[in-house]
């Protein structure tokens, strides 16, 4: 165990002592420290409305970087901070949290990036010299990241991937899926995930461009270096990123060329380009007016047509369509590959309250639907509240509805993916690969009704 020890610093001097990367490591650690005291989300504050100040002054090599520390802390927290408290008899200093954020950005460094660990500490350094109340822990964090150097990798190999999952979490995965398949989840979401793309046409080329290969779904697969606007294609509006498995629900709704189709819920528009490409006559309603404007500039690149609404759209009144695509509010536990600060911000209430307005959002949705035409509800949730009772309920209170049942055909060839009632259900653990960086899919449910 190491105890603690401190001396003052005069931060002035700790700031006049700039030098080339403790920008980019003060960033990542005020973005960790959002996360985990103010509950805000990595999108929010990497390119979203709580952006942090400090980013659009560093250089892109920089930004990149900071995008990676704080997602590998987070997608990584409960190990880090396992390894972390096992090397301090006291735990994190209670008055001075911003030490836990140096620490654990230094050891995301030292563990599981590539980053020369005498950088990792003399950064991890200076920044706790910089900061006024960690300012008396500079021999803590040096003394802790070094140790850290020296033992924990063989430490890291010992430990169990489900500390990176919330108890909570893993109880009720192992409820639905059983014990084996809630630690593969949560074994596939300790991993990086790959750049999904949507093609327009040719997916043999643009795989080859791209260097990636095209999975059975028909999803490019790749690994992305450097930005994604930078990538070939992208000016161009040939492609978009989309998992592979968000890219399936709106296939299910077959043949849509000059369908009415009212995709609901329907921002960023990677479903509304899958149907508008398609040939269908879409309607893309979101109530976030910058949502919607995000999707029309998505749109736009890509060269495709949509009308958009901004509508809260428990109370839009429009239709009868032909086919309504309901991509609906949810837990997004099935998307922590890629957003792995939803384990940390979610909770168990936040499932009843979410559960309740998916109901409400499925009830008015049958009613935009004309007889004969088809529905599509889907949530990238793998809590069963949000998937397959919505529909068990929807089903039992809705006399004209029936469930159209999945084939293999309908989802690229993959058998597994289908549920005994008929249902989509894909999982992170789902298409394995003998590199980790290259498999699995989001958790996504889907199912397909037909109005009578």
């Amino acid at each position: 165990m190491l105890f603690w020890f401190s001396f003052m610093v005069d931060p002035r001097k700790a700031q006049r002592a700039e030098v080339p990367g403790l920008a980019a490591r003060r960033v990542a650690a005020d973005i960790v420290e959002g996360v985990l005291r103010r509950h805000r989300t990595l999108d929010a504050q990497l390119d979203g409305e709580h952006v942090h100040p400090g980013l659009p002054a560093l250089a892109d090599r920089d930004r990149a970087l900071v995008r990676m520390l704080v997602t590998t802390v987070v997608r990584r927290l409960g190990t880090l901070r396992h390894l972390l408290e096992s090397f301090l008899d006291r735990g994190f200093p209670a008055d001075a949290p911003r030490v836990e954020a140096i620490l654990l950005v230094g050891a995301a460094q030292i563990l599981l990036l590539d980053v020369p660990d005498h950088a990792a500490v003399d950064l991890a350094v200076r920044l706790t010299q910089a900061d006024r109340r960690a300012a008396r822990y500079p021999g803590l964090v040096n003394a802790v990241l070094r140790r850290l150097t020296r033992d924990g990798a063989a430490k890291l190999a010992e430990l169990d991937p489900t500390l990176d999952t919330p108890d909570w979490l893993l109880t009720r995965w192992t409820h639905t899926f059983g014990s084996d398949v809630a630690r593969a989840i949560a074994t596939a979401q300790s991993h990086e995930p790959p750049l999904d793309l949507t093609v327009k046409a040719e997916p043999e080329r643009w795989a080859a461009k791209l260097r990636g290969h095209v999975l059975s779904t028909g999803s490019i697969r790749t690994t992305a270096q450097g930005p994604v606007s930078r990538m070939p294609g992208y000016d161009e509006g040939v492609w978009w990123v989309q998992d592979a498995a968000a890219a399936l629900p709106a296939r299910l709704l077959g043949d849509v060329n000059g369908l009415t189709v009212a995709d609901i819920c329907a921002a960023p528009g990677g479903k509304t380009a899958q149907l508008a490409l398609a040939g269908a006559k879409v309607t893309a309603v979101d109530r976030s007016r910058n949502r919607i404007a995000r999707l029309r500039e998505n749109m736009h690149r890509l060269g495709l047509r949509a009308e958009t609404v901004i509508a809260d759209v428990a109370e839009w009144e429009a239709g009868p369509f032909d086919a309504v695509l309901l991509d609906a509010p949810c837990s997004s536990t099935g998307t922590i590959r890629r957003h792995p600060d939803v384990r940390w911000l979610k909770t168990e209430a936040d499932i009843a309250t979410l559960a309740d307005l998916q109901r409400r959002l499925l009830d008015h949705a049958v009613a935009l639907v004309r007889p004969g035409g088809l529905l599509v509800y889907c949530s990238c949730s793998l809590q069963p509240e949000e998937g397959e009772q919505q529909i068990d309920m929807l089903l039992a209170r809705t006399a004209n509805l029936r469930r159209v049942p999945l084939s293999p055909a309908d989802v690229g060839g993959l058998p597994d993916v289908i549920t005994p009632a008929g249902d989509l259900r894909t999982l992170p653990c789902h298409l394995p690969d003998p590199d980790p960086l290259m498999s699995g899919l989001d958790g996504f449910y889907a199912a397909r009704l037909q109005r009578l």
